[in-house]
């Protein structure tokens, strides 16, 4: 089997790139950058898998005219080049800030989308259009909306959280008790490979998220025991907390009322539509079977 993955250079593209070398499938890097980067393309391949695209920027100094000629005019682009090769499937991973912000419910894939970023707004646009597209018959397209993936190699807040604990430093948000969705690595690889081994599962929008949420005082928790430590977990009272955030945004400090809410928020996501046309019950790793390889990662 042959495929095609834009972004195999970045975190999730290195892992599934691994993961096909493993199971002896050939793959096509596309590096969008490349001004020529169609003729980089195996028409002939099974798929085409769309991972490239600009990340949230945390620290919100992107322009925001960059997300939309990445995540969306890129996405168009490559998507009407899959519409005129042989290439029997287009997987394309979105995310579930395409759907919405902010989880006050569980998020599926009938949640009405309403992204307020312009991360969010420019995958939503992409998927857009490429639903917005008629399928040639024989081909298939999946827009994969997942949740936070980590795994080896992931860079992001999972990691800034194991460097605060690894080092001692007490957790002050004990009071605040959260439900977020994380999702392994090894789901994703696994998921992605039943779709190119199987012609059963049909088109659509599917979420994907560990069977299991974890509020992030667990998460300190799983980290101490990844580093044979004792969790140290304050819980400062919440009145307390919200005054220094605001504080936080008036004096730049760390803490700020954007973050505190990203860290305590609720954030849901079912993943049951995907688990349904796979025809299984849970997924092969457990959310806290992935994150401790996660961690366990980071000191190596």
């Amino acid at each position: 089997m042959r495929v095609n993955i834009s972004g195999s250079t970045g975190f999730v593209g290195v892992n599934l790139a691994r993961y096909f070398k493993s199971n002896s499938c050939k793959f096509v890097s596309i590096n969008l950058r490349k001004p020529n980067w169609k003729f980089e393309i195996d028409f002939e391949a099974k798929a085409i898998i769309h991972l490239a695209g600009k990340a949230h920027d945390k620290k919100n100094t992107s322009n925001p005219k960059n997300y939309f000629d990445i995540n969306t005019k890129l996405t168009h682009d490559l998507f009407d080049v899959f519409l005129a090769s042989n290439c029997r499937d287009f997987i394309f991973f979105s995310s579930v800030k395409a759907a919405t912000d902010k989880a006050e419910d569980i998020v599926t894939e009938e949640t009405i989308t309403n992204p307020q970023t312009a991360y969010g707004q420019s995958k939503m646009q992409a998927e857009q259009y490429i639903l917005s597209k008629a399928i040639p018959q024989g081909r298939r397209v999946f827009i994969i909306r997942p949740s936070m993936i980590h795994g080896p190699g992931n860079k992001g807040n999972l990691n800034l959280l194991y460097q605060l604990v690894s080092k001692g430093i007490p957790w002050p948000l004990g009071a605040f008790h959260n439900q977020r969705s994380y999702c392994s690595i090894d789901n994703v690889c696994y998921v992605v490979n039943q779709i190119l081994e199987r012609e059963d599962i049909p088109s659509g929008v599917y979420n994907l998220a560990d069977d299991e949420t974890l509020s992030t005082n667990e998460l300190i928790e799983l980290i101490a025991i990844s580093t044979n430590r004792k969790a140290r977990i304050f819980s400062i009272p919440k009145k307390l907390i919200n005054t220094i955030a605001k504080i936080g945004d008036v004096l730049h400090l760390p803490l700020n009322t954007e973050r505190l809410d990203k860290l305590t928020e609720n954030f849901v996501v079912s993943n049951l539509k995907i688990k349904e046309v796979l025809g299984i019950e849970k997924l092969p790793v457990t959310s806290k079977e992935g994150l401790v390889k996660t961690f366990q990662s980071f000191t190596k």
